[in-house]
């Protein structure tokens, strides 16, 4: 730290008053001065960050308390990528004297793969906007200075382990009502399971489609503000999967153990999934309790429709007297009125005739959630499914021409869903270094400062309290030394 201070007196002031002088003589040029500043403290910092290190494994090859149990093997350069710009170290292999195990102590100390080439500020960055935008702006926006391949952004993402969503809280929520809404997304392929395998069926298209599903449970709605036309939804989760990698009866598990976790379940009364009758949504109502299936407006609209659109202006009668069918009477009845509607085509007509049919079939293969949903209009929200998709899945997946590999579009759709929860990229990824650790079953672990001072007081009893006094009465240089033995004396 002190050369990089060094180098900030001597070099970087200078060029900071020559900026300042330069401004002065131009101040309608702003925004130059302002990014020079910028670059010029960019570099200061890589080079503390890079004098740190440096002193980090200087340090542990003096130490005495390393001595004891490790010897030097090799030295090395590092280059390594933080959120700031590259920076490059030496760090040293240390090896055991008694077994002969190699490692590097530096990185042990800072909790990183001895192969990592990027810091997790640096790859919470790169989410943050892959997530967003793309692969390439992903890589881009790695780093200040530096940027990183979309084919590392993919490696990134195709390799993330989420986090489970059903750590139950302390105190649950209590609601009587909880709605569900569900839909899915379209994604186009690459291929389906190697480049080329793609073939086109008799209408001449190719079977490139994987279908990504969406689900999201909330409290209800409420405006956006006092006197707002606009409405949002009370504490909404989203949930996301894709068939190749999860299959329905595991999805709905999630979701289910999601609503366990954070609902006092012994409160809700009922539990309303809101869809289009697809077969997948239908899995749903068998998982819990006190579900009811209702159709979602969209769907419902869209289907009466099809039986309707040959009427012309009398369309709107017509669907007006379908409604009063479906929430009053019976399947019956409804055969017998689009019978009648079906008199009004012509002839010819066989595409209408066709329309009508298809109307008919959806309604009466769905004919319960139907009825629920117009029989309770004034207690069910309007299903919002669709404009989520759109918002949540299609935004970033399908409003582009895009091709996908399954591996890849499912794994976008569930950092969508923990992006839109509110989840913190940076946690994201130190979830992957601790189930990294895990999976190796690391049997070297550290014991970080804070630990070790614990440890020590509790060791020591009363001469514990003493420690920390002692250390803020140091010089820096022995501070450091200190800090240094500490994480060694944890390995």
């Amino acid at each position: 730290m002190i050369k990089s201070i060094q180098h900030f007196n001597e070099k970087s002031v200078p060029i900071f008053e020559k900026l300042e002088d330069e401004f002065l003589r131009d101040p309608s040029d702003i925004a130059s001065y302002v990014k020079k500043i910028t670059e010029e403290l960019h570099k200061t910092g890589i080079k503390m960050i890079e004098e740190t290190l440096g002193y980090l494994d200087e340090m542990l090859n003096e130490s005495e308390v390393r001595k004891m149990s490790w010897v030097v093997d090799r030295h090395e350069t590092k280059q390594l990528l933080t959120s700031l710009g590259s920076v490059n170290y030496f760090k040293t292999m240390f090896k055991t004297k008694d077994e002969g195990k190699r490692s590097y102590i530096l990185d042990l100390i800072m909790g990183m793969d001895p192969h990592e080439r990027m810091t997790e500020d640096a790859e919470a960055r790169l989410l943050e906007e892959a997530v967003q935008t793309s692969y390439r702006r992903g890589g881009e926006e790695a780093s200040i200075l530096d940027e990183v391949s979309k084919q590392t952004v993919m490696k990134k993402i195709h390799a993330l382990q989420f986090p489970p969503e059903d750590e139950v809280l302390e105190e649950k929520k209590v609601v009587k009502v909880l709605f569900i809404d569900a839909d899915e997304a379209h994604i186009s392929l690459q291929y389906r399971n190697k480049k080329g395998d793609l073939v086109k069926n008799d209408c001449g298209r190719k079977n490139n489609n994987v279908i990504e599903k969406l689900v999201y449970c909330y409290e209800g709605i409420e405006e956006e503000a006092p006197g707002s036309k606009r409405h949002k939804l009370i504490n909404p989760h989203y949930f996301c999967s894709d068939s190749a990698s999860e299959d329905n009866k595991d999805f709905w598990e999630r979701i289910y153990a999601y609503i366990d976790s954070h609902y006092d379940m012994g409160q809700i009364e009922k539990i309303y999934v809101n869809g289009d009758g697809g077969a997948w949504m239908e899995e749903g109502k068998a998982g819990m309790a006190g579900v009811i299936a209702t159709m979602d407006e969209f769907h419902l609209q869209k289907y009466l429709i099809k039986i309707t659109s040959h009427l012309m202006d009398s369309r709107f009668d017509a669907i007006s007297e379908l409604r009063k069918i479906i929430m009053h009477k019976n399947k019956k009845d409804f055969n017998g009125y689009v019978d009648f509607v079906k008199t009004y085509l012509k002839e010819d007509d066989v595409k209408s005739a066709e329309s009508i049919e298809k109307g008919r079939n959806y309604i009466l293969n769905n004919w319960m959630p139907c009825k629920v949903r117009l029989s309770n209009r004034k207690k069910l929200p309007g299903c919002s499914a669709e404009g989520h998709v759109s918002h949540v899945l299609a935004a970033r997946m399908t409003s582009r021409p895009m091709g996908w590999s399954k591996r890849g579009a499912g794994q976008m759709g569930r950092l969508r869903a923990y992006y839109y929860n509110g989840g913190d990229m940076l946690e994201l990824v130190r979830y992957q270094r601790q189930e990294l650790k895990e999976a190796a079953g690391y049997e070297m672990t550290y014991c970080s400062v804070p630990e070790i001072m614990r440890s020590e007081k509790n060791r020591h009893c009363e001469l514990g309290k003493y420690m920390a006094a002692i250390q803020g009465s140091l010089p820096g240089n022995i501070k450091k030394k200190l800090c240094i033995n500490h994480h060694i004396s944890g390995l």
